[in-house]
């Protein structure tokens, strides 16, 4: 592994998250491979560079671009993005030449709407899974505004709570630094999260505002999946935690198909079942 690139390291609850990835893109292959006038693609926009390193062991541990790249029925095409050049290099030395994998270096946000997305168009008989992983809040609405009004992604998406409490969510919201706020803004797609995330209540010294648990801000953005980008199914959210069982990201899942949504719950209980969540 070349030195000047750094992995990931990461910990349980990654693990689970790329089992849980991996066990839905081989159902999602496995269904769309057997309809033959359909095209499906994986997308995987903060791809990263394919690899991980275990916390605890200091193993490497194949990162969901190569979970997918071994899925069996293949997908016909992978589209993986990453904005850092070293893991992208370090990705493209991994797959070697193949004619199905597209490596894209830049700004997921950007190459999604204008290189990847457009060729997963719905009257093309085009079918995609998305994966958007952010390592916080660098993602826009945007994105999944469009990829639910396009009716063809299944979509994944790291909702990153943590970042969102320490950078935006203050307790006095006043303070919270104007470049933090205008990436939540971003990321929602406007600033209907203060209503969400704070409500007015009165006390001795007047009225103040108080911020809302973490479930009642991730149940406000899946309204937004249902209601605005136009997904029609949202179930509710996998909570992912780190060692200390805080939940940092909530794993959301949308797709406009009854049976997407029946496969993903079936996951998300057979996880829970094994306690972790």
């Amino acid at each position: 592994m070349p030195d000047e690139l750094r992995f990931d390291q990461i910990g349980y609850w990654s693990e689970v998250k790329l089992d849980i990835l991996r066990e839905y893109a081989a159902a999602y292959s496995k269904i769309l491979s057997a309809q033959p006038f359909l095209t499906h693609a994986y997308i995987d926009a903060f791809a990263g560079a394919g690899v991980h390193i275990r916390k605890v062991t200091g193993e490497p541990v194949p990162g969901s671009p190569l979970n997918a790249l071994n899925v069996s029925p293949p997908f016909r095409e992978y589209h993986l993005i990453d904005i850092d050049s070293k893991k992208t290099n370090y990705l493209r030395k991994l797959i070697g030449s193949r004619k199905d994998v597209f490596v894209h270096k830049g700004d997921a946000n950007a190459v999604l709407l204008k290189q990847v997305l457009p060729r997963v168009r719905y009257e093309d008989y085009r079918r995609g899974l998305c994966i958007l992983d952010p390592y916080g809040l660098h993602l826009n609405w945007e994105v999944m505004f469009t990829a639910g009004q396009m009716k063809t992604i299944d979509l994944f998406l790291n909702f990153p709570v943590e970042d969102i409490n320490r950078n935006v969510l203050w307790r006095n919201p006043e303070k919270a630094p104007a470049a933090q706020v205008e990436r939540l803004t971003a990321f929602w797609g406007d600033e209907s999260w203060r209503q969400i995330a704070y409500t007015l209540q009165t006390g001795l010294f007047g009225t103040y505002l108080e911020k809302e648990p973490n479930k009642v801000v991730a149940e406000g953005f899946r309204e937004r999946l249902r209601n605005v980008a136009g997904f029609a199914r949202v179930p509710e959210p996998m909570p992912m935690r780190n060692s200390k069982g805080a939940v940092v990201y909530y794993l959301f899942f949308a797709s406009q198909k009854d049976t997407a949504e029946n496969i993903v719950l079936d996951i998300f209980k057979k996880y829970r079942s094994r306690g972790a969540v």
